[in-house]
């Protein structure tokens, strides 16, 4: 996506809009919190700010790299030692940013070196965006750095460009030398997510998913509420948890939710958890890159 200037000015008021939230999402966390309780503290600093969260606020722990969403019932809470990814964006229309960051949560700071090692491949990262780049050229400097501070990166994780009321768009950025095409073009929007981990760099599905996302109109069934698929699309296919429509009547809405899943209608996306269970350190941010270089918009 290229912006107009005025979305480049709404893509910069969504970026203040997420990094209030991180903010205050990392000055928050602390053992015992729970993680539903966080997340949606996140999404209601974004909404009292006039923006929407374009994806569900997420916090994954340890050898859960991403996509951990809570549940309205989920009274998981942080855990000393925990190792937290603090995963949260916001929108204004459809103009989409996205960051986040890692939480060490031990008192020996047994996570310093992993965070850092996925921070500073960000930073050398964001260092080399100029128009027309390989992106192959960048997932290759992010894996030197991680490896060099001995981790590793993992593979099957990517960066990504943002496209209106769209979350993942082209090119994939990787995290390391893997075989993609692409280049950043001049006035593009994108994020740019690291992944450092003492495993082996790959990640697989999970356990139970908690985030879905309406890919296409489903046929129809007298199992699908009318109301509940309209509260659904109107977040324009954009990823969603149960817990933005709980004034919605529960059974209609857990039946049409499992009568889209079935129909191949709704995507789910579970836990990504690393394949040897080791943990992992994480961060990202949104970047436009303009013609004097990158701009980051999630500071």
């Amino acid at each position: 996506m290229i912006p107009t200037p005025t979305e480049l000015d709404t893509l910069r008021e969504a970026g203040r809009i997420a990094s209030k939230a991180r903010t205050w999402a990392v000055e928050t966390i602390k053992p015992g919190y729970l993680l539903r309780d966080l997340q949606e503290g996140m999404e209601a600093i974004i909404r009292e700010s006039k923006a929407l969260p374009p994806f569900p606020s997420q916090t994954s722990r340890n050898t859960i790299a991403a996509h951990y969403c809570s549940s309205p019932s989920d009274n998981t809470t942080f855990e000393e030692n925990d190792l937290v990814k603090i995963d949260v964006g916001a929108h204004i229309d459809g103009l989409i940013v996205d960051c986040g960051v890692s939480v060490d949560l031990s008192k020996d700071h047994r996570w310093k070196g992993i965070i850092k090692a996925a921070s500073d491949a960000l930073d050398e990262a964001i260092s080399m965006c100029t128009p027309n780049i390989d992106v192959e050229d960048i997932g290759e400097r992010v894996s030197n750095v991680i490896t060099n501070a001995g981790y590793n990166p993992i593979l099957n994780l990517t960066g990504h460009g943002l496209g209106k009321y769209t979350l993942h768009d082209a090119p994939q950025i990787p995290n390391a030398r893997i075989g993609l095409k692409g280049t950043l073009e001049v006035g593009s929007i994108f994020a740019i997510e690291p992944f450092a981990t003492s495993g082996r760099g790959y990640i697989k599905d999970e356990g139970k998913p908690e985030v879905f996302m309406l890919e296409k109109s489903p046929k129809p069934s007298n199992k699908i509420d009318p109301d509940v698929l309209n509260a659904i699309e109107s977040w324009h296919g954009l990823p969603i948890a149960r817990r933005y429509f709980m004034t919605l009547p529960r059974k209609p809405f857990e039946r049409t939710m499992k009568e889209l899943v079935k129909q191949g209608a709704m995507r789910e996306y579970p836990p990504l958890v690393e394949i040897t269970e080791h943990p992992v350190g994480w961060k990202e941010h949104s970047i436009w890159l303009g013609p004097n270089g990158a701009e980051i918009l999630t500071t």
